[in-house]
């Protein structure tokens, strides 16, 4: 429910292009993506989902990302390392916490990178979906393949939503671009061929970049966190038991 809540902000805010309406203003899209992001961290260290411990790694994924994209924005095309943890984090913590993950991870480098801008909204929530595709993966399937066909999907995905912000701040030509007032059918007919024509390959390197982090340094970084998440809830167990 917590994360629903958290998910249906961000919609509203990716819907809105095609709503008729005009873009929603930087600043309060901006407190809406990390209200949204606290709210949620909150509520989960208040139903205790969420302990020192789980923080201090949430942290650390969210400072290695930061140096990830400091040193190598990007990569080949739409490829960039940034994705890999959230994806593992997801898979093994939930979804949940895989939104956590993916979205501090982005609010954090975008203060170390100077990336804070009007896509930074956009970039929270899209990222945050990333971890909690790759946490729903992990509670129907523990297999390493079927977290590499999420980093497929995802990194789609993840060009896809960002290209709502890209096609709604930079109007095209007739039949591409976005303008205010557009009805809906027709404007996801233009947000479509807008997608096809400019990112479809771009985002292709995302993809299968994605897909080979996970099958080349997943299984050691997966069996690390799964250990982790194993010695946690043991040390949980055992604290319960303790005699008040």
């Amino acid at each position: 429910m917590k994360l629903a809540a958290a998910s249906l902000a961000g919609l509203a805010l990716f819907f809105w292009p095609f709503a008729g309406g005009g873009v929603p203003a930087v600043a309060p899209a901006i407190a809406l993506s990390v209200g949204t992001v606290l709210a949620l961290a909150l509520l989960e260290l208040g139903t205790r989902e969420l302990d020192a411990r789980l923080l201090a790694l949430l942290a650390a994924i969210a400072a290695l990302d930061a140096a990830l994209r400091t040193v190598l924005v990007s990569g080949i095309g739409g490829f960039s390392p940034i994705f890999f943890l959230v994806l593992c984090a997801g898979f093994v913590f939930g979804p949940s916490y895989g939104f956590l993950a993916g979205a501090t991870a982005l609010l954090v480098s975008a203060l170390v990178s100077g990336g804070v801008g009007p896509w930074l909204p956009y970039q929270v929530f899209a990222t945050g979906w990333v971890g909690v595709a790759a946490g729903l993966a992990g509670q129907a399937s523990g297999r390493l393949w079927v977290l590499a066909l999420v980093g497929v999907v995802t990194g789609f995905g993840f060009g896809a939503l960002m290209d709502v912000w890209d096609w709604s701040y930079f109007r095209g030509s007739p039949g591409l671009g976005w303008t205010p007032g557009l009805p809906l059918p027709e404007a996801a007919l233009h947000f479509g061929r807008f997608y096809l024509l400019t990112s479809l390959a771009y985002d292709a390197f995302r993809a299968g970049g994605n897909a080979l982090m996970v099958l080349l340094l997943g299984p050691p970084v997966v069996a690390t966190m799964q250990r982790m998440r194993a010695r946690f809830h043991l040390e949980v167990l055992a604290d319960a038991r303790l005699p008040a």
